[in-house]
């Protein structure tokens, strides 16, 4: 993949739950070291993108390629494999395995991708993700369930870095979460990216959203209806009221 390259294309994807027609037609490229982030009201296929991207919800239709590869089909494990991370909406950890045994899921023999350099200034391991979240290297021996909401998506974010993956799609990171961990998150993010890795972001935090990405979707029924920056989205009155309510 040339540097000029998009990390990511999805091109005129179309995505059912059934018979419910939920993506209608999207396009987006996301680029090396860049956070892009979605924008839309509940329901209107934010997740549903993340799923398609990942494999676990494939489009019927369009074109999806990951470092110019075509990744439509594949099944999860191996689309993570190629150096995509996700982050899921809720965290999903496993509440019965230790913070240290959550973190190295991602390294074992099952998922065929152990923790090595990306061209990210920094390569993951265990050491270093614990250095980048001492709340984790407090908690390493505790069971990842009793931690907080915002322990948790510190774990969900760190075990992804493992991974050590050109892009990393996270879905509502700020979830339940409070300000001050909002704006923690917010650090991380922009930490993440100065270390070249790149982060599609679906956020309902609008806030967070604007202060982190390099770039704006915004979505509505299925159907990307706004791109730009966010300076320029800023200064969309309408754009702001009709699809977003803000």
């Amino acid at each position: 993949m040339e540097k000029s390259d998009p990390l990511l294309t999805v091109q005129d994807i179309h995505t059912y739950y059934g018979d419910s027609y939920v993506l209608q037609g999207i396009s987006l490229k996301v680029w090396q070291g860049q956070i892009l982030a979605l924008l839309g009201r509940n329901g209107m296929g934010k997740t549903t993108l993340i799923r398609s991207i990942s494999g676990l919800t494939p489009p019927r239709r369009g074109m999806i390629l990951f470092k110019e590869h075509p990744i439509s089909g594949l099944p999860p494990y191996e689309i993570g494999q190629l150096g995509m991370s996700l982050v899921p909406q809720g965290r999903r950890i496993f509440p019965s395995l230790t913070v240290r045994e959550n973190l190295l899921v991602p390294t074992s023999a099952l998922t065929g991708r152990k923790a090595k350099g990306n061209n990210s200034a920094k390569s993951w391991g265990l050491e270093t993700v614990l250095q980048e979240f001492p709340r984790l290297a407090e908690r390493a021996h505790q069971f990842a369930g009793s931690l907080s909401g915002g322990e948790q998506q510190m774990l969900a974010i760190g075990r992804a870095l493992m991974a050590n993956p050109d892009l990393i799609l996270m879905d509502e990171p700020s979830e339940g979460l409070s300000p001050v961990l909002v704006k923690q998150i917010e650090e991380i993010m922009r930490s993440i990216r100065e270390q070249g890795h790149s982060i599609l972001l679906v956020e309902q935090n609008f806030g967070l959203a604007m202060a982190v990405a390099d770039d704006v979707y915004v979505i509505t029924s299925g159907r990307i209806v706004y791109h730009g920056s966010p300076g320029e989205l800023a200064g969309q009155a309408e754009i702001l009221d009709r699809h977003l309510g803000i």
